[in-house]
């Protein structure tokens, strides 16, 4: 008898097959806007004035990003480091860590080039495989 009252309650529900788009949209927009807010963060690195220069994208992400700013602060990625000395001891174990063999050097614009080709030439020192140098694509033909 329990069996046949259950078979009479699904006989009268009916399907409702409408969707509320509402909601599906309000998720679109919140994801849309997370993803407009975190797209610039996810570029990495520390920000610099690079020089321009005619060159192309970075082709490999698989690279550690040495940064240098106006004020001569050496970034290995995040991370700051003070000295040649420091940076000399911190390096190695940053790359370690994170199990890449090249790196790109960032400096700024303005950095002089002797301060550049000394941290290029630690590089040099401590067997990076390949070290490229970022700049900014020249836009004028």
């Amino acid at each position: 008898m329990l069996h046949t009252r259950s078979r009479v309650r699904r006989d009268h529900l009916t399907a409702g097959a409408d969707i509320t788009l509402t909601n599906l949209i309000d998720v679109a927009f919140v994801l849309l806007i997370i993803f407009m807010i975190t797209a610039p963060i996810m570029q990495g690195g520390i920000e610099v004035a690079l020089p321009k220069a005619s060159s192309s994208p970075i082709s490999s992400p698989e690279g550690v990003i040495v940064t240098i700013t106006k004020p001569g602060t050496i970034y290995i990625g995040e991370v700051a480091v003070q000295n040649l000395s420091e940076f000399e001891r911190v390096f190695p174990t940053y790359m370690g860590r994170q199990t890449k063999k090249f790196a790109y050097l960032k400096a700024d614009e303005e950095v002089p080039h002797g301060r550049v080709m000394e941290i290029l030439g630690l590089m040099n020192k401590l067997d990076v495989g390949s070290v490229g140098m970022v700049v900014d694509p020249n836009t004028k033909p």
